[in-house]
């Protein structure tokens, strides 16, 4: 899954109005953010195998650091807990933890059965749906779509920066979204991990558009019209 936990961001605004997207997206889609580093120090590996599954042609052999339910808990603490050292906010800081280990949970019913439940597991998990194309497909787009329209709900634009860069940053992650969905396989591990690390502009990207955003509801009250 990939926009799907940008959609967990987006929607995680709602509930948290005060967090920047940025944060959001850094805490939702962490766990895809480590994993780039840890293929290229070797410390976790994937194959590329097309037909493995209808939808992905990777084989992920190996990251119980990055993808495995015990450290999707750890890094949620550990996210989540530098947030409450730095602005003192509890509630924040769950949120966070929640949005981390989120995407541990909604990669559970599109993985095959990959998912580690720990460093050393024998038992490995995941419903498979990247072998039924057009419901994982669905699913993802449903929970995009859920995360884009809460945050609509939550914030509306000050500024031109924060109309046409937030849709920007929208259509950008739509793009690379189609491009994983129906493009070639990669062509190599190492393509991979620095496309990987490219995530992190979108995590930028989003601190920006946040920026120049605001609560919708003193948006009105300033009489910004809602975009």
């Amino acid at each position: 899954m990939f926009i799907g936990h940008f959609g967990v961001g987006l929607g995680a605004k709602k509930a948290a109005p005060g967090i920047s997207l940025g944060t959001l997206f850094l805490a939702s889609q962490f766990l895809d953010l480590l994993w780039p580093t840890l293929l290229l120090f070797g410390w976790e590996h994937v194959k590329i195998q097309p037909g493995i599954t209808d939808l992905v042609p990777l084989n992920f052999t190996d990251y119980p650091y990055s993808h495995s339910l015990l450290f999707a808990i750890l890094w949620g603490i550990v996210i989540g807990g530098i947030y409450l050292l730095v602005k003192k906010n509890f509630r924040g800081a769950i949120i966070l933890a929640l949005c981390v280990l989120s995407h541990w949970v909604l990669d559970l019913p599109v993985h095959r059965p990959d998912l580690p439940l720990f460093p050393g597991s024998a038992k490995f998990v995941g419903f498979g749906l990247w072998n039924h194309a057009a419901v994982a497909i669905l699913l993802e787009g449903a929970v995009f779509l859920t995360g884009l329209g809460l945050y609509l709900n939550a914030t509306v634009a000050r500024n031109n920066a924060g109309r046409y860069g937030f849709w920007g940053l929208i259509l950008f992650l739509a793009a690379i979204h189609l491009l994983n969905l129906f493009g070639p396989p990669p062509a190599s591990v190492k393509a991979i991990a620095w496309a990987g690390e490219l995530q992190w502009l979108f995590v930028l990207w989003a601190y920006w558009v946040d920026r120049n955003r605001e609560p919708r509801h003193a948006g009105l009250r300033a009489g910004v019209a809602a975009t």
